[in-house]
């Protein structure tokens, strides 16, 4: 390109091209659909990007060091696994309903540490390839499931368990009633057919999660020293970064937000299952690298991320509208994988070009 003004609009384009086609996105879905545009449509998206969107928060800290994390998919079966195997065990135990969820969401997100832990001392102590590392912590995740569950789902769990997932921030009845977390009371049949449920319980506590580390990767020092093992390990080291034990809390972040997805699972489908986030793992690793994350480290943000995940959720939403069967989500995922590792790709070389 000789015109200086095309060459800026075009490289301007190609760095932001994950907003362009998320725009795309949802023009044609609601364009060739119906009632996408729809409060309770847009609520689905957010509801079907809540696994991806923890799972590739975690997964950003890692990428942008340079690494990978392939075991968060079977981390949030583990997590899902045991968080209902204690709700059911402790109410069982005639703990009070309140008590076994609360209990039963602290152990899994507390014992779904180790899985990041062990990775995290892999990759930074024994200099085992992230790739292997947590390839080997896949498996051992998923066999622990299946062990927990003895292969079978875990049901049964405490009624509020579905009254908390299923629950929502706000609830408006126009002209009538507005009210926080609860239904208004004495409502007709008419009246709950009309009330408006807005911001499920879990996206608001995803959001919440997502946030707070999104400010410590952009804001704080952890952040930069992030970053700075993504760009160079060795100046990184030379500028005193300890770089073992920033590894270490990395994937353990990582593992953490996949705790917190099983967690989610649970709440959302009132049902613990061994294989339960093993699909999204592509998902999140997808919503990664399109959302800016360089595969070689270094770079990604966030809020990159984000909307990475919610091209991934919008097309995913978009194919049940058009009642088209949703493996054909995996096709769609697996070309904008590749589409966006060759964005990553050429895009430095655009950048040379144009100086």
């Amino acid at each position: 390109m000789s015109n200086p003004v095309a060459k800026h609009i075009f490289l301007s384009l190609t760095r932001r091209w994950i907003f362009f086609f998320l725009a795309i996105e949802i023009i044609f879905f609601s364009i060739v659909g119906t009632n996408y545009f729809s409060l309770n449509n847009l609520q689905n998206i957010l509801l079907a990007s809540t696994t991806v969107l923890l799972l590739a928060t975690g997964e950003t800290f890692v990428i942008i060091t340079g690494g990978i994390d392939l075991s968060v998919g079977f981390v949030v079966g583990l997590s899902s696994v045991i968080c209902a195997k204690v709700m059911v065990d402790l109410e069982a135990a005639g703990l009070s309903q309140a008590l076994a969820i609360s209990s039963g969401i602290l152990i899994a997100l507390l014992l779904g540490l180790l899985p990041g832990l062990v990775n995290g001392l892999l990759v930074a102590r024994l200099k085992v390839p992230p790739f292997v590392a947590t390839f080997g912590m896949y498996g051992i995740a998923y066999g622990f499931a299946e062990i927990i569950c003895k292969n079978v789902p875990i049901h049964n769990l405490p009624t509020s368990v579905g009254s908390l997932g299923h629950g929502y921030l706000f609830y408006w009845l126009p002209g009538k009633a507005f009210s926080f977390f609860s239904k208004p009371e004495n409502l007709t049949r008419l009246e709950l057919t009309n009330l408006v449920s807005i911001i499920p319980n879990v996206t608001m506590i995803t959001c919440v999660a997502i946030g707070i580390f999104a400010f410590i990767l952009a804001k704080t020092r952890f952040g930069q020293h992030t970053y700075a093992i993504g760009g160079s390990m060795t100046a990184a080291e030379r500028a005193g970064v300890n770089i073992k034990s920033h590894l270490v809390k990395v994937y353990m972040i990582s593992s953490f937000f996949a705790s917190l997805a099983g967690v989610m699972y649970v709440l959302r489908f009132i049902t613990g299952r061994a294989p339960a986030g093993s699909a999204r793992l592509l998902d999140a690793v997808v919503a990664v690298v399109i959302g800016g994350a360089s595969l070689y480290g270094g770079t990604g943000t966030i809020l990159g991320t984000v909307f990475g995940a919610l091209i991934i959720g919008t097309l995913e939403i978009g194919l049940v509208n058009l009642s088209i069967p949703t493996y054909n989500l995996h096709i769609a995922v697996g070309c904008i994988l590749i589409l966006a590792v060759l964005v990553d790709q050429f895009s430095p070389e655009l950048v040379r070009r144009e100086d």
